[in-house]
């Protein structure tokens, strides 16, 4: 059978005119419940995905200090923290109990939501996240009666830090 260029065009131009239709048919159709990360900031609030195990009880409570901050939180209970961290490139020495991402921003242990709100409001370059290393007494979720003196770091991929915010005698 002999086909002719033309008609062989047609045909091709139409199954890609198709193909692209039922795709962008598909996507409308897309539920707005995804479970990943978004990077824009809602009318609500910043989109927030935060790994934690699920026995943790100070991670659950720093959840509960940013849903009261305007934050929209989505957690995810995993008992692999260390691959998250590995895999978003959180250094050892900025560790902590959970780690939460914006978009590509990593959130790492118990940040307040006015550093993360104004890290937001002015990103700094060549940076990848920012942590609160350990577990200080007084900060968010980490609320015992005690007020210890804490830095909020900013680390890039590099492992290289330098101090965001402090809270002394807060």
């Amino acid at each position: 059978m002999k086909i002719t260029k033309p008609v062989l065009f047609t045909g091709v131009a139409a199954i890609v005119f198709a193909a692209g239709a039922t795709t962008l048919a598909l996507q409308a159709n897309e539920s707005a419940d995804s479970t990943a990360p978004l990077a824009s900031v809602s009318s609500d609030g910043p989109a927030i995905t935060i790994y934690k195990n699920p026995n943790c009880g100070c991670c659950q409570s720093w959840a509960e200090h940013l849903d009261a901050h305007g934050f929209e939180t989505t957690i995810v209970e995993t008992d692999n923290l260390n691959g998250v961290k590995q895999e978003h490139g959180v250094p050892r020495s900025v560790a902590s109990c959970h780690t939460a991402l914006i978009g590509d921003l990593v959130i790492e242990g118990h940040v307040p939501a006015s550093d993360i709100v104004a890290y937001l409001e002015n990103p700094r370059f060549n940076t990848v996240g920012l942590s609160v290393p350990g577990m200080p007494h007084g900060s968010p979720g980490m609320e015992t009666g005690r007020k210890d003196d804490y830095e909020v770091l900013a680390f890039n991929s590099n492992g290289q830090t330098r101090v965001f915010s402090e809270h002394k005698d807060y």
